[in-house]
């Protein structure tokens, strides 16, 4: 028999219906809801262990996404999904902790917000996504707006804001959903409270630490000496606790990091001092090189205070695309960026492994910001790949990239539609007064309030990601953190302008060559040939590598080669073979046989046309005996194709000035000789036999 559930309904903007479903499915998990949109179902589980571990001072927090393949009916390879689930998928996990008895301060609920033709809309189709200037994903409470990621075609700081709040309005809708969910269902969250506390030992640390780490959080020392002075000053304190005393390690430490919150905190409030003693709106000292690696295809160094990124770029051809084949993406990517952060970086000593969520997101948020202003591949054919290596760090690394990245596109010659820059933003608030900082630091991220990441050329923001940590970030507060970055990321565009402000000319000499030529898709067969023999041996001859793509009506030829005779001599052969005639064009023709009325001439590869004995020089030619070899290369112009046979007429005359005093004889140029009636007496009797014969097979004239 069919369980029975409880179900909720969510009715979105433009009329389509999320179902919230709890009570059908894992019914052994705390808590179990199955959201349903359209044909797309996504079922969120989640599990509590009911006791805590012993002196965990953090919420030690495991989410799992799938995307099952066989859930959109795909092996992979098959087609793709109209309705994204990744913007669900927040929504349902949210539901399902509430309707269980998991301790949990929400409800939350996520959405993404594109702006399509002008108008924002919510959880919009993959199709309708694909012509969007802006897309991001929002998470939010009731109440506050707590994550923002995603990208944009150079928006204003007006347009970003509005999308959030666009976004906003819909999660509350499905947060008051969530909240009749729970009541329905009757769900109560279990009591928590496992932490031990000692407020003797609280006061004990406050009262010897305050002072001297807000006297360490303001001298602007270095991070490392900063760090040793924090050090230095808990150990003090447990040393005047006198020796042998019994200490609990883990409650000084615990009261240690509340007093350098408060300290580094207060500091800036009452201050509006840094802990490196910068302004809060002031960027840290920077300094960049372009061109930083020689041997590469391009590369740069950036340097801000004490982080630094080495990036190179590296420009492959379309056999070097990633294939991406998920649950619901298909496709190939060209635009690749790789993100490292070794352990070096912060003078740590644990060994390096695969990549993590930082490097992944890191990594991900630039490659975001600079896809925006790449050139159309038409213009730049190649597959781009950007690795960054943070070589030091204290904060805004993945900004670093940004900056790097774009000095290292520029230098591979790469025209970008314009330099893009970001910048990291924080804040600092006790609820009543609020202080927005610029390029945070390391620690100013840890102990702050907001780290809210901008991209943007000198035109608007390219991508931005926000993770707020308090309850609540009043609008105006947004609109100046907005504003204060936007004057940030102009700054940094002027430094980075000392090292290179344009792309280069052209392409390093060593970085080799892509031209991408598009044909009528009738000629991609003649190019490949029977076999592939015709392409192979184009490749052969010219040393390069060619790939053909099938798009519409049309061929994309991607022609790779080391150098640029390869190239040139490559382009020649494939546009020869894919060119259409033209009339009045002036082609580099071979002649291929010689008959006595005149030669045919292979002014295209495939196509033959008449060269008639009238149409080679203005002056009478008697006879062809002596005029062309076979397999001389000469200059004709394409003056007629008939009609009705598509036969091909050509003059080697229309392309010599014509002699002084001689009148214009014979066929003009444009339509080819006239036919005529009979031999006339000042020129003889016409062809006979065979050459007559062969005259009137070819559509020929005689003489003029």
């Amino acid at each position: 028999m069919k369980p029975q559930s409880t179900v909720q309904s969510i009715q979105l903007p433009d009329g389509r219906v999320i179902t919230l479903e709890t009570g059908l499915m894992a019914r052994q998990a705390d808590g179990a809801v199955l959201l349903s949109m359209g044909d797309t179902r996504l079922l969120a589980t989640v599990v509590s262990a009911k006791e805590a571990k012993e002196d965990v001072d953090f919420m030690p927090l495991t989410v799992d996404y799938q995307e099952k393949f066989a859930s959109t009916g795909k092996i992979p390879g098959s087609f793709h999904a109209e309705i994204l689930p990744d913007a669900l998928a927040g929504l349902a996990a949210s539901a399902a902790l509430a309707v269980s008895n998991v301790p949990f301060n929400g409800p939350i609920s996520e959405v993404r917000v594109a702006r399509i033709d002008g108008e924002f809309v919510i959880n919009p189709s993959r199709s309708a996504l694909e012509t969007a200037d802006m897309d991001l994903m929002v998470a939010a409470t009731l109440e506050n707006v707590m994550m923002v990621e995603g990208e944009a075609k150079e928006c204003s700081e007006q347009d970003l804001a509005q999308a959030i709040l666009v976004a906003h309005n819909a999660i509350k809708d499905q947060c008051r959903v969530q909240l009749e969910l729970r009541a329905a269902v009757g769900a109560t969250p279990r009591a928590y409270l496992h932490e031990r506390s000692d407020d003797k030992l609280r006061h004990a640390v406050e009262s010897f630490c305050y002072d001297k780490v807000y006297n360490v959080a303001k001298s602007g020392a270095p991070k490392h000496e900063r760090s040793a002075g924090f050090r230095q000053v808990l150990e003090d304190f447990i040393a005047s606790l006198g020796e042998g005393a019994e200490v609990d390690k883990f409650l000084v430490k615990k009261y240690f990091h509340d007093v350098e919150y408060s300290a580094m905190r207060n500091m800036i409030l009452d201050e509006e001092r840094r802990l490196d003693g910068r302004r809060l709106d002031e960027v840290r000292p920077i300094w960049c090189e372009a061109g930083f690696l020689p041997a590469t295809h391009g590369s740069a160094l950036f340097t801000r205070g004490e982080t630094q990124s080495l990036t190179s770029v590296t420009l492959g051809s379309k056999e070097d695309e990633q294939m991406i084949d998920g649950a619901v993406i298909s496709g190939y990517n060209n635009f690749l960026l790789h993100y490292n952060f070794p352990s070096f970086s912060t003078g740590e000593t644990r060994p390096n492994r695969g990549p993590g969520r930082r490097e992944v997101g890191h990594g991900n948020l630039a490659m975001r910001a600079l896809k925006q202003v790449l050139p159309p591949q038409e213009e730049c054919p190649y597959t781009i790949r950007i690795v960054s290596d943070i070589l030091e760090s204290n904060g805004s690394s993945s900004m670093a990239t940004v900056c790097a990245g774009t000095l290292a596109l520029m230098d591979a010659g790469v025209q970008i539609k314009g330099p893009v820059s970001g910048i990291a933003m924080g804040l600092i608030t006790d609820g009543n007064r609020f202080k927005v900082l610029s390029d945070i630091l390391g620690d100013e991220d840890h102990l702050g309030d907001m780290d809210f990441k901008l991209t943007g050329t000198a035109k608007g923001i390219t991508a931005c990601q926000m993770d707020i940590k308090i309850d609540g970030l009043p609008y105006e507060v947004l609109l100046q953190a907005l504003t204060q970055a936007s004057a940030g990321r102009a700054h940094i565009l002027g430094e980075m302008n000392k090292a290179l402000s344009k792309p280069r000319e052209d392409y390093r000499p060593h970085v080799p060559r892509i031209t991408q030529i598009t044909i009528d898709r009738e000629f991609i067969g003649a190019i490949i040939g029977p076999g592939g023999k015709i392409i192979q041996e184009i490749q052969r001859e010219t040393a390069s590598t060619i790939s053909i793509e099938e798009k519409g009506e049309q061929g994309i030829v991607q022609i790779y080669t080391a150098d640029k005779a390869g190239m040139d001599k490559a382009v020649a052969r494939i546009r020869g073979i894919a060119a259409k005639p033209e009339m009045g064009a002036v082609y580099s023709g071979k002649v291929k046989s010689i008959m006595p009325f005149g030669a045919f001439v292979e002014f295209m590869p495939g196509k033959d046309g008449l060269l008639h004995i009238s149409e080679i020089r203005w002056e009478r030619i008697e006879t062809m005996d002596g005029v062309f070899t076979e397999g001389q290369e000469i200059q004709v112009k394409l003056v007629e194709v008939d009609p009705k046979t598509g036969k091909f007429r050509l003059s080697a005359k229309a392309l010599l000035p014509r002699p002084e005093g001689m009148p214009e004889r014979g066929p003009r140029p444009d339509r080819g000789p006239r036919p005529e009636r009979g031999p006339r007496p000042d020129r003889g009797p016409r062809p006979e036999g065979g050459e007559a014969r062969a005259e009137q097979q070819d559509g020929t004239e005689g003489d003029a």
